[in-house]
């Protein structure tokens, strides 16, 4: 399987070297373009638009952090471009996995369990019930599971 173009999903965390160190070699070996997505999905981010709002100090610091991101995998010989979106993480995902032609979904999650994602969510689960894409799914080992 070629991988031209992998969505990799950031969270403006520590969790986030987790999937960045898996996804290194895999997009070394196969030459992809690596797209670095954050979702910025406060209600200021939701509703930015609608309130004709500037930038919040939120959505600066993950535009800054996600060139940062980039430019260290540029320096590395990658391909790497940034993308923020607003709103519904799992929606945005999906929409530019698709508009961007992504061959595979990569994310971190945290290995809630079950409790947990049933009252927090799960945007991990959410994206791999509505997609037909690859997913490579990294769990955070420093992320304690509950019993």
């Amino acid at each position: 399987m070629v991988y031209a173009t992998i969505l990799v999903t950031l969270e403006n965390s520590e969790s986030d070297q987790v999937i960045l160190r898996h996804i290194r070699p895999l997009a070394k070996l196969a030459g992809s373009k690596l797209l670095l997505m954050h979702v910025a999905d406060g209600f200021v981010a939701r509703h930015q638009e609608l309130l004709d709002l500037h930038d919040s100090e939120e959505i600066a610091g993950d535009r800054l952090y996600l060139e940062t991101e980039c430019a260290k995998l540029r320096a590395e010989g990658f391909e790497a471009q940034a993308v923020l979106e607003r709103g519904e993480p799992a929606e945005q995902i999906l929409r530019v996995a698709q508009e961007e032609k992504c061959e595979l979904i990569a994310m971190a999650t945290h290995g809630h369990g079950a409790m947990a994602d049933f009252i927090l969510g799960s945007v991990a689960h959410e994206v791999r019930h509505r997609t037909s894409l690859p997913l490579l799914l990294v769990r955070d080992p420093r992320v304690g599971r509950e019993p």
